[in-house]
């Protein structure tokens, strides 16, 4: 009997929501490790789970402003369990501390605007996501490589992917497009980071998630539907959007009320994902209550 390949993202995914609470969790380790600048990146390591003698895939995740290597626990755990290494990374120059600071001399919105649009804190974060590749390598090669990002770390997996920016963040570091697919977590639309048609450039899957109560710093939550507008319209590309009925911006780091709803359906939908990526079956799995997904 022949099977379609949305049948196969449909079972993987099934398969992974079911085994999520009943697979041991993922061991961890912190470290900290060299950037090329003599600066440090703090590291939250999540074994994989399951993974036998080969190396796993490999998931990289970046925080958003005010964040640290500590969040994104349920993403982090999530990816383990789907058989990746996952590492959270913790970027300093665009921390809490950085936030603080920046609110503190400007106020809450403009604060966060002051930081996002900062080019030396992108251009750190590059940095970092240099330090935890090169880490990583040292363990061993790993045969499929993610880079996943909430917030600001959406602006980190879209400007590393190829997206042009207005920050004047230079290419390099940026566009240096070193992982095999992207996920972006709640990323802002043209007018504060990107231009119009920023997206058009990128050539790696890309899945963005965002939620109908997920608000941007310009333009609420229609704005971060744009950048999937602005991808190219290529089948082979594997571009997916998905949207989360009332998640609000914070839901996709783990917190606030309604999370628990939130992140069972971000995790599915990423397992699906990246599961028809590697089989290069880009077809959507079957819709789910709660969110609308399409592809291009």
């Amino acid at each position: 009997m022949r099977v379609s390949a949305r049948c196969v993202i449909f079972f993987l995914s099934l398969a992974f929501a079911a085994g999520f609470l009943s697979r041991p969790l993922a061991a961890q380790q912190r470290l900290s490790v060299p950037r090329a600048d003599g600066q440090s990146t703090p590291l939250m390591v999540y074994s994989a789970v399951g993974a036998g003698s080969g190396c796993a895939p490999l998931a990289v995740i970046s925080h958003g402003a005010g964040g640290s290597e500590n969040g994104y626990r349920y993403l982090a755990e999530g990816m383990a369990q789907l058989g990746y290494t996952a590492i959270v990374m913790g970027h300093h120059e665009s921390g809490l501390g950085a936030l603080g600071a920046d609110m503190l001399e400007d106020g809450f919105k403009p604060g966060i605007q002051a930081l996002v649009t900062d080019p030396e804190a992108e251009q750190a974060r590059f940095l970092d996501v240099g330090a935890a590749l090169k880490w990583a390598d040292s363990q061993c090669h790993a045969p499929f490589r993610v880079l996943l990002g909430h917030s600001m770390g959406a602006e980190t997996a879209m400007l590393e992917a190829g997206a042009k920016n207005i920050i004047s963040v230079s290419y390099p570091p940026a566009g240096r497009d070193r992982f095999d697919a992207y996920v972006a977590l709640s990323p802002e639309g043209p007018g504060i980071v990107y231009p119009d048609d920023a997206w058009r450039g990128i050539q790696k899957p890309m899945l963005i998630l965002s939620g109908t109560r997920d608000q941007s710093l310009k333009g609420g939550p229609q704005a971060r539907l744009i950048p999937f507008t602005g991808l190219p319209d290529t089948a082979s590309h594997c571009q997916w959007e998905g949207v989360i009925d009332g998640a609000t911006h914070m839901n996709f780091a783990g917190s606030g009320p309604g999370s628990s709803t939130v992140e069972p359906l971000v995790t599915q939908t990423i397992a699906a994902f990246l599961s028809g990526v590697r089989i290069h079956a880009c077809t959507l799995p079957e819709p789910v209550n709660g969110m609308t997904l399409k592809a291009k």
